[in-house]
């Protein structure tokens, strides 16, 4: 180890297990360096797949609902249920009925991400000033033209805000997926025996590094959105 990484007692050894490979606790197959960046692709496979797929259930729901203003209570009642149940009790109820694999962590992720961005798209649309809608329908507009020239411009802030907290959320989750029979960053923290404290710690610290690295990058993307108006809005 060189003498930087050594300074930092076991913080650097797990540094350096990120990009140095070396024999399992167990003995046998060769555990970090490429092998664990194989994990991190596995991980955020499994992370986007599941977050595409909420979002791609959950933000027309949200636009529908906000828009008509119908079942807005029994939608946000259903999110709020969603995120009561606990993620691991989850993925064991799902493998029960469903079994193992990269498909059945996936449909317990979606399930836990859809809430989060449900509620804020709902809750962005129904926040929209009623006066601008009423002006849009004044010029001609219809109701799609209003969802989606109006509304949706205008609760796309607090939209993003929902897609970043389910980001945050199934990235960090995802390191049951091993629980499950799948790959993830979770192989290294759960299976202690192979990698032990230092393969763990490892682990830890690239789950904790994808989950602030796209926190970041989902509020770049919030601020690139939001409209020029709402932004001086707010400044102000």
């Amino acid at each position: 180890m060189s003498l930087p990484l050594a300074a930092l007692g076991e913080f650097g050894d797990a540094v350096q297990f990120l990009f140095q490979s070396r024999e399992s606790q167990a003995g046998g197959a060769e555990v970090g360096g490429a092998q664990i960046w194989g994990l991190v692709l596995d991980h955020l496979r499994l992370s986007a797949v599941a977050l595409l797929a909420a979002i791609a259930v959950a933000v027309p729901a949200g636009l529908v609902l906000g828009h008509t203003g119908r079942f807005g209570f029994l939608a946000i009642n259903l999110s709020n249920v969603g995120r009561a149940v606990p993620t691991l009790a989850l993925v064991a109820f799902l493998v029960a009925f469903l079994g193992v694999g990269f498909w059945n962590v996936t449909f317990a992720l979606v399930l836990l991400a859809i809430p989060p961005i449900l509620t804020n798209t709902y809750t962005g649309v129904r926040q929209v000033d009623p006066e601008m809608v009423d002006a849009a329908r004044g010029q001609g507009m219809t109701g799609a033209q209003v969802l989606g020239r109006v509304e949706l411009p205008l609760a796309l802030p607090l939209l993003t805000d929902g897609v970043r907290i389910s980001t945050v959320n199934v990235i960090a989750t995802a390191t049951l997926a091993p629980l499950a029979g799948a790959s993830s960053l979770g192989d290294p923290i759960v299976s202690f025996g192979v990698y032990g404290d230092t393969g763990r710690l490892a682990g830890s610290l690239l789950v904790a590094a994808l989950a602030i690295g796209a926190d970041a990058g989902i509020a770049a993307l919030r601020r690139a959105l939001t409209p020029r108006g709402l932004r001086l809005t707010a400044s102000t």
